[in-house]
């Protein structure tokens, strides 16, 4: 497991430093970044065979809309869960499993920093067993991309990448030229569901709101059934409401713009997502193409899956978050709950809210939401390029409809 110098990166407006723009050609972020002009469609093809809107158009699959295409989704736990994994370990135990099988001849995802274990480094992993050191959640930002070029000119022509959606959708911009001029011969791709990401910095901020003693705790994750679990080196298990969470303590800036407006929360490009959102207290894989069904393939008996449930009404909830958006989106404070109502809807909410799928398909409308509210007010301009037409379609609902000015450039495939 190595990761290779690379070189700064260039201070840039509405970036992740997705690590496209450390790599031999930083002009190439003007037509592979999502934040300038993604062309889903065209992506979506080339990498599954057919777009979102082709798939809904000839099945009717209402889910498409939300999640992106593929061929089906999973609600799965590994049966023997890996020690140190953020879940069970499905993620790194496909990737273990690449690499013994010599499908693959390496791995490029996030290691903790030696020095900050939520800080996630990019390294390029050989040997199956390094896995186990790349388990856990990291937050923050890292140049994964950068590590594609330094891990070809090794001789690793085929390879797969564990990344989020910005680091897959430059990934998936810049594949072909990989492939004609730099010997790429495959590329598997899993991706993790992401959207509110921030800087190290700032999750460092957050934990010490939520947690008494910071530098010993071990493990946090937002779960579906609207908490968060948090442990410490101790052994002890917290979990707290989402509702008592001490969001509207933390700064303006805390998730930057990009984060605020992202269209790919689940993903899209990937071979096979994996995540929590429709899950119900497991992982929930969406299997987009034949690739993502050979990487659960893989896995065999050491899995345990289902078809994912769903429960609940998600309207009343994103309306709700609608209301607070607008409010924050026009620099007002959050209105907060009266801290007496906080316990009895902490309670209803496992109980009577979205959940599963319908879970799901809610954290999507709210980034729909959340990311043209946020551009209206901050980048109008670049309303017609980045936001793309099923954001419109699932939003109507709720009577957000575009302007003349912000209807999605048209784009061949």
């Amino acid at each position: 497991m190595w990761t290779p110098e690379l070189a700064p990166a260039p201070e840039r407006n509405f970036c992740t430093d997705c690590g496209l723009s450390r790599t031999q050609d930083p002009k190439r972020c003007g037509q592979a970044c999502q934040f300038i002009q993604p062309d889903y469609p065209r992506f979506e093809i080339q990498v599954h065979g057919r777009s979102r809107q082709q798939q809904y158009q000839a099945e009717q699959a209402q889910d498409v809309l939300f999640f992106g295409p593929h061929r089906r989704m999973l609600q799965a736990a590994m049966k023997t869960p890996a020690p140190g994994a953020q879940w069970t370990g499905i993620t790194t135990r496909i990737a273990e499993k690449l690499l013994l099988s010599g499908e693959v001849d390496a791995v490029i995802t996030m290691a903790p920093d030696p020095q900050d274990p939520w800080r996630p480094v990019p390294v390029i992993v050989t040997q199956a067993q390094e896995m186990a050191q790349c388990r856990g959640m990291r937050m923050g930002y890292a140049p994964l991309v950068a590590l594609i070029e330094p891990a070809l000119q090794q001789g690793f022509k085929r390879l797969a990448v564990i990344a989020i959606p910005c680091q897959v959708y430059a990934l998936r911009a810049i594949q072909t030229e990989l492939e004609r001029d730099h010997g790429l011969e495959q590329l598997t791709v899993i991706g993790i569901p992401c959207s509110d990401n921030t800087t190290t910095e700032r999750f460092h901020e957050f934990l010490a709101l939520v947690a008494p003693d910071p530098s010993e705790v071990t493990y946090l994750e937002f779960c579906a059934d609207y908490h968060v679990e948090i442990r410490t080196r101790q052994g002890e298990v917290r979990r707290l409401p989402f509702l008592s969470l001490p969001l509207s303590d933390l700064p303006p800036d805390f998730f930057p713009m990009t984060c605020r407006t992202c269209v790919d929360y689940t993903n899209a490009l990937s071979d096979l997502t994996v995540g929590y959102m429709g899950g119900r207290g497991e992982q929930w894989l969406i299997v987009r193409n034949a690739r993502g069904e050979a990487l659960v393939s893989l896995l065999g008996d050491e899995l345990q899956a289902q078809a994912p449930s769903s429960a609940g009404q998600r309207l009343n909830a994103v309306k709700g978050f609608l209301k607070n958006v607008e409010r924050s989106a026009g620099g007002l404070p959050l209105r907060r709950m009266p801290d007496w109502l906080r316990p009895l809807v902490s309670w209803l909410m496992p109980r009577v809210g979205p959940r599963g799928l319908e879970f799901a398909r809610a954290r999507v409308e709210m980034k729909a939401i959340e990311s043209v509210l946020h551009l209206r007010r901050e980048a109008p301009q670049r309303l017609k390029n980045m936001v793309p037409q099923h954001f419109w379609t699932l939003l109507a609902r709720y009577g957000i409809t575009p302007t003349d000015e912000e209807r999605p450039l048209k784009k061949t495939p």
